[in-house]
């Protein structure tokens, strides 16, 4: 053990860092629910409008061509925002466990309170993070719900707008809403991906 390395200034300032890092880690949680809530209420009260506008071909033609695309768009930025927290709340945890193994290297028997139950899991609190773990994240869930708006507006838009048969508007319906799922899925993994140690 260091004179320097157990300074009290320095162990003061690690302690400061490491409430901030946990409190920025508990606020980037927070907004990702709070982000991902204000999405889920905007597109169920444009749905439930919507619906209240079936009866009436024009009201349901212009709700649908203002209601779809504005609500398709809040997704896709409140994906992007979502992802940017999860990027925060990993350099955050990325940073409390090099103040952890600091704390660990203080004296010979504070390393029994600083191992990790798995050296696969440091840096993560205890949570292994494999491959598939992008799928479960809540930029995740908005995609997967953003990416069926997005198809079922294009398939309502080319049905009511343009007239073209069902079958037609469904297909190219899909088709859209599986490569918005894609591009929003592969934006997700490779942000990720960059900000992991």
């Amino acid at each position: 053990m260091t004179e320097t390395k157990a300074s009290p200034a320095l162990m003061s300032a690690l302690v400061t860092e490491h409430f901030v890092l946990q409190s920025a880690a508990s606020s980037t949680i927070s907004e990702s629910g709070s982000r991902a809530s204000i999405y889920l209420a905007a597109l169920s009260s444009g749905l439930v409008a919507v619906g209240f506008s079936s009866s009436s071909p024009g009201i349901l033609a212009a709700l649908s061509f203002t209601v779809f695309p504005t609500v398709f768009i809040l997704g896709c930025f409140t994906v992007v925002r979502l992802v940017d927290t999860s990027i925060a709340n990993v350099v955050a945890q990325n940073r409390i466990e090099l103040i952890r193994r600091f704390y660990a290297d203080i004296d010979p028997a504070a390393a029994t309170y600083f191992q990790p139950d798995n050296t696969a899991t440091v840096g993560t609190m205890g949570v292994k993070y494999g491959r598939t773990a992008v799928l479960f994240t809540t930029a995740s869930m908005i995609t997967v719900v953003n990416s069926v708006l997005g198809g079922a507006g294009i398939a309502v838009v080319l049905t009511i707008g343009t007239g073209v048969p069902l079958i037609a508007a469904v297909i190219t319906g899909i088709a859209f809403g599986l490569l918005v799922l894609a591009l929003l899925f592969a934006y997700q993994v490779q942000r990720i991906r960059s900000a992991r140690p």
